[in-house]
């Protein structure tokens, strides 16, 4: 999920207009419908919230937690909403994060950790 996020950030940090932005035309509206789409799509957007769920799942890894099955269930319902709004892009990307998470879910639940 943090690669995906940074990844997106990369393609869309260099089509932004940060100077226009900082100088308020998307708070007086003078910004066109290409500025206000580009903002959607990095600090407005998902991506700041798809870097902080990577770190939060990451941790919970790390620290053997499990994370809810119902979060890998959602990622894949939104990506598949998405794509179906829109046809292929990036989003095709969220299968991957939203299997691993099911898959994690499942096979945690076939082989429960007993008491440490």
């Amino acid at each position: 999920m943090i690669l995906i996020a940074v990844a997106h950030t990369a393609v869309f940090a260099r089509l932004a207009p940060w100077s226009s932005w900082l100088a308020g035309d998307l708070r007086n509206r003078a910004a066109d419908s290409d500025s206000v789409a580009t903002f959607w799509a990095l600090p407005g957007g998902f991506v700041v919230v798809l870097v902080l769920l990577g770190l939060l799942v990451a941790r919970a890894g790390r620290q053997g937690q499990r994370v809810p099955g119902y979060v890998g269930w959602v990622i894949l319902a939104w990506a598949a909403l998405a794509v179906s709004l829109i046809g292929p892009s990036g989003f095709l990307l969220a299968v991957i994060p939203a299997g691993l998470l099911i898959a994690a879910n499942i096979t945690a639940g076939r082989h429960p950790r007993g008491p440490s």
